[in-house]
């Protein structure tokens, strides 16, 4: 199989594909018949082949997906008119924390906003798929240490955590948020399976700094 066929192998299952599509599976495609270091020239090759269109080839945290360009957001967002769901400013700041601070437990969090954190809105932000318990603090009750997953990752168009946007490190939970949501504004995720997040920031008011808790 020449180059030409690899790229095009390599497109159809990246088009085709429900979700990002890691190294791993992109070889499996030819039998392994194709190392590591060429396949990434090829798909290097393809986003550079995809650069004009109205969709770009990109790496995530799990793996490489072909999405919509940011800039064609509002004409997109005409065919599915519906706004996506509200997380309440409690959720959005759990999350923040989680994504910035972590591993976290619940009480680091509770600390940190100075309130209790419920069951549903942990709850919440796992069903999602955005946060996970990653293992136990030894401490009294062993409590759970909680970290953002690669669907958050996929979900902000990012490849790691590196690429969160910076913040001071004594900003408030609100301007983490707030990060966030200008981070999501860039990213065309279409509502079809790969994923979004849609984060709302209207009842989001400024909370004073707080210290990371030991």
């Amino acid at each position: 199989m020449n180059t030409l066929e690899a790229k095009r192998v390599l497109e159809t299952a990246l088009i085709c594909a429900t979700a990002p599509l890691p190294l791993s599976e992109l070889r499996a495609l030819f039998d392994g018949e194709i190392g590591p270091d060429t396949l990434r020239r090829m798909l290097d090759e393809l986003s550079n082949d995809w650069r004009d269109r109205g969709v770009e080839l990109v790496v995530l945290a799990s793996g490489w997906r072909f999405q919509s360009r940011p800039e064609l957001r509002p004409y997109l967002d005409r065919l599915h008119p519906e706004r996506p769901p509200k997380y309440s400013r409690a959720a959005l700041e759990t999350l923040a924390i989680v994504a910035y601070r972590q591993p976290v437990t619940r009480g680091d969090i509770e600390d940190i906003r100075g309130v209790t954190v419920s069951s549903p809105i942990v709850k919440q932000l796992e069903d999602r798929g955005w946060i996970e318990a990653i293992g136990y603090r030894e401490a009294p009750g062993r409590p759970a240490l909680y970290a953002t997953t690669r669907q958050f990752l996929d979900d902000l168009g990012l490849a790691s955590l590196d690429q969160l946007p910076p913040i001071d490190g004594r900003a408030s939970e609100s301007q983490a948020v707030a990060a966030l949501a200008g981070l999501q504004s860039e990213s065309l995720l279409p509502e079809d399976g790969q994923g979004s997040l849609p984060l709302e920031l209207a009842a989001a008011a400024p909370l004073p700094p707080t210290p990371t808790p030991e």
